[in-house]
């Protein structure tokens, strides 16, 4: 094969894995000084342990119900017509299960998956060598699909639209394209970034489903789920206890089941329950809403510092020293999700709940700007 000459082929994950061993090569181990215990984004502590407690199909995947149901509906039509899934994208705040979703997705149609990410594709070759190597009915799954380059990206149209790469060989007068046809195969899309995504790529997508957060019921059954996996002893109290603090996201519980194992463990407690999880979640500065120290420390500086705001982002960042990005990005999203943090057109301001979960009386003077 041509391709092959010019580019090297990128390594791919396979979707299968032996549970049983992954098991039993997961160990309690201290999470890094500088790691949010409560932090949706996936660690390299998380990998192993994500792989082992993923579900396999639709009837152990909790939660987002419209969705697996509309995905259910969609992979029996196209087993039906004995034809190729349409482009699916996943989109939503991290660890709400998009992966699982394109893995489960997968083998329900007993199809193979070739993972790979955004970040990971640099150059049409780089595309092209994995393109060419799917057979028909294959899934290739991107996450962090709004982080193509955009010169892969526009190769990428014509493989999603007609199953077929036009590829440019050398340079000058001397170069030549080659048109190479592609088994039809189905791309599964994951990001985090759903307006960060080319108007061209979103339509060439046939379906398109939004993952939301979990209802804390749903979070308890995933907890208790995973306790189970990991032969943890788990007290219906001790799931509930987690899953409060969880801030409803399954990536974030299953972190702080592990926490709480090990709590369990060193203390020699013969099961996680109400007590001994919140032993462990205060230690690690979990309140009861999921608030870390990073969290209670931007509300008091707007509260203490700032009179409860108005407080511009400039401002919050130098009086915190943290990047206003991190702010932006990683602190005010879950604030005002909980009502805790409003932004005005003035700056931040913290609201009344925020006041009242930190035990701090609003002023007088206050309840004019809140």
């Amino acid at each position: 094969m041509l391709i092959g000459i010019y580019y090297k082929f990128w390594p791919l994950l396979p979707f299968q894995y032996k549970r049983e061993e992954k098991c039993a090569m997961l160990k309690p181990s201290k999470p890094k000084e500088n790691e949010r215990t409560i932090a949706e984004v996936e660690s390299p502590e998380d990998k192993s342990f994500d792989t082992a407690l993923r579900p396999v199909d639709f009837t152990e995947f909790i939660g987002q119900e419209k969705i697996k149901e509309a995905l259910r509906i969609f992979l029996q039509a196209a087993q039906g017509r004995k034809e190729t899934l349409d482009h699916i994208l996943f989109y939503g705040p991290p660890g709400l299960g998009k992966t699982s979703l394109a893995n489960i997705v997968a083998s329900e149609m007993g199809v193979n998956i070739k993972t790979t990410s955004g970040p990971a594709i640099e150059r049409a070759g780089d595309l092209a060598s994995i393109l060419t190597n799917l057979e028909a009915g294959d899934i290739l799954f991107i996450d962090e699909i709004h982080r193509l380059p955009r010169v892969v990206e526009e190769v990428l149209y014509p493989a999603m639209e007609d199953y077929s790469l036009d590829i440019v060989l050398g340079k000058g007068p001397g170069a030549r394209s080659v048109k190479l046809d592609l088994p039809k195969f189905t791309l599964i899309g994951a990001t985090t970034r759903f307006a960060m995504l080319s108007a061209p790529l979103r339509d060439r997508f046939g379906s398109v489903y939004r993952l939301d957060y979990y209802e804390p019921n749903e979070i308890k059954k995933i907890v208790m789920r995973s306790a189970e996996i990991l032969k943890t002893p788990l007290h219906e109290t001790g799931a509930h206890e987690i899953a409060k603090r969880s801030r409803r996201t399954p990536r974030t519980a299953n972190r702080l089941l592990r926490r709480c194992r090990d709590f369990a463990q060193v203390k020699g407690y013969k099961n996680i329950d109400s007590v001994s999880a919140q032993g462990a979640l205060d230690m690690l500065s979990v309140d009861s809403l999921g608030l870390d120290e990073n969290d209670r420390r931007i509300l008091y500086t707007i509260i203490e510092k700032f009179s409860g705001g108005p407080v511009g982002i400039q401002t919050l960042a130098a009086a915190t020293a943290e990047e206003t990005d991190t702010i932006e990005g990683i602190y005010e999203p879950y604030l005002m999700r909980i009502g805790f943090l409003t932004r005005t057109p003035k700056g931040r301001v913290a609201t009344p709940q925020a006041y009242e979960h930190l035990g701090i009386k609003v002023r007088p003077d206050q309840k004019t700007l809140l």
